[in-house]
């Protein structure tokens, strides 16, 4: 019975195979964003302009993808475990290549920080920026119905870490409380009746 709760085995993916799609992939979009920007200079500089002025541009886009899909594939399959904290190592990677462009130490760090940050929590998240997806397959009723109690404890149990008192009651606490007042002060409380109901 043990072997129907072993997590499944993780298969190891080729890091460079992908480090390369990734880079290619993103090098596209920095072609992309470096036309944008030599579309947008004041002077005219021609359509060799997206290599030569803004050709810095999608060196780091496509070194960005392929360092981030290289390291977190890397990390994955030294740590045999597919989760978030490949994402962060990935994302300092990637964003250290921004701060390399400040050529400051802590822009390197700060950069690096900042994108693992973002990259971990998505994945964290599950990849998603509404969060993890819900299981189509259970009814929503019941989900919800289960959530909640997951987080209610008995009445018993909350007087007995509380104590009565200060809202708290138990059952039979109106008696008890008289007999402590009884007791401690020698005053006798009368027996209030409940109040009809218009």
């Amino acid at each position: 019975m043990a072997g129907l709760h072993e997590a499944p085995m993780y298969q190891p993916q080729d890091a460079l195979t992908r480090a390369i799609n990734t880079t290619m992939m993103t090098g596209s979009v920095g072609l992309f964003t470096s036309a944008v920007q030599n579309t947008l200079q004041k002077q005219n500089v021609g359509p060799w302009g997206i290599f030569t002025r803004t050709g810095s541009t999608i060196f780091l886009f496509a070194a960005m993808g392929g360092s981030y899909e290289f390291v977190k594939t890397a990390s994955a399959n030294l740590r045999e475990k597919e989760d978030h904290w490949n994402a962060i190592y990935g994302g300092f990677a990637a964003g250290s290549l921004i701060g390399f462009r400040a050529r400051t130490f802590p822009a390197v760090i700060g950069y690096g920080v900042a994108l693992a940050t973002v990259l971990g929590t998505f994945e964290f998240t599950g990849g998603s920026l509404r969060g993890k997806e819900i299981d189509r397959t259970v009814d929503e009723y019941d989900r919800r119905t289960a959530l909640r109690k997951n987080f209610r404890s008995p009445g018993e149990e909350t007087i007995a870490e509380l104590g009565e008192g200060r809202g708290i009651e138990g059952p039979g606490y109106a008696e008890r409380r008289r007999e402590r007042i009884k007791q401690n002060y020698g005053i006798d409380v009368p027996v209030t009746q409940a109040s009809a109901s218009p």
